[in-house]
């Protein structure tokens, strides 16, 4: 069946499947075929990957020195991870496509807004069959500009945690510096808190970090961080369903 990319070419959607067999082998030290293998079974455990790109609209979220905003970023690299996965049949749901918030009220204070904005979000996540939640963000952290890497948050809910671990030493192999370890968001983060599904909250890097900003803004780096995430999702929930 010939499928139809906004934005990519032929080259490009080889490239991809080539980085992924290569990610495959790097992240699941096994070969090619084993990695097959997690993706059949992944697709027949029935789960839907809900992508949800953090902030959005009227709130940008997290804004660097040179203007880049966490929320174009968690767009783009969302974007980038669903067509990833629908091009390998994996089903997905996205709370938002386009850059706008999912508050009721637009003519609300801004307070109220960014609260109906993530009641929506949850909402919409819970109300999904066999969701598994990945919601995308950026980390800041101005007063120590140095630091840097991609670090995962996990819900109370069951298979939250060991789901953020998978994706954790993913990251920690393809794309941090430095090991980081996962944290239990807990009750400070709301999306988390309201999941009734595994969720989990990746901060992909930090926009107070001028060297990594930069990264985040190349494709190149938004591929790796897309591939990285989705590879380990894959192939966590591919060990679940044997």
């Amino acid at each position: 069946m010939f499928i139809t990319f906004k934005k990519w070419t032929a080259l490009y959607i080889v490239t991809i499947l080539a980085l992924f067999a290569i990610f495959a082998a790097i992240l699941w030290q096994g070969s090619a075929v084993n990695a097959s293998k997690n993706l059949e079974l992944a697709q027949e455990g029935g789960f839907v990957l809900v992508i949800d790109p953090g902030h959005g609209g009227f709130d940008p979220g997290a804004v660097s020195s040179d203007g880049t905003t966490e929320s174009r970023i968690n767009l783009e690299v969302a974007l980038r991870m669903e067509e990833m996965a629908r091009f390998l049949g994996v089903e997905t749901d996205m709370t938002r496509r386009e850059d706008v918030s999912t508050e009721s009220d637009a003519s609300a204070a801004v307070r109220q807004r960014k609260n109906s904005d993530l009641k929506n979000r949850a909402e919409h996540i819970n109300s999904v069959s066999g969701g598994i939640l990945v919601s995308l963000h950026q980390n800041s952290l101005p007063q120590v500009p140095s630091v840097r890497g991609a670090q995962v948050f996990y819900a109370e809910t069951e298979g939250s945690r060991t789901l953020a671990e998978a994706v954790q030493a993913a990251l920690n192999t393809a794309i941090n510096d430095r090991n980081k370890e996962v944290k239990a968001a807990g009750s400070s983060v709301y999306l988390l808190k309201s999941a009734q599904v595994p969720a989990i909250l990746v901060e992909c890097g930090f926009l107070s970090n001028g060297e990594e900003t930069a990264l985040l803004n190349t494709q190149a780096h938004q591929n790796r961080l897309a591939l990285t995430i989705l590879a380990s999702v894959l192939d966590h929930m591919g060990k679940g369903a044997q």
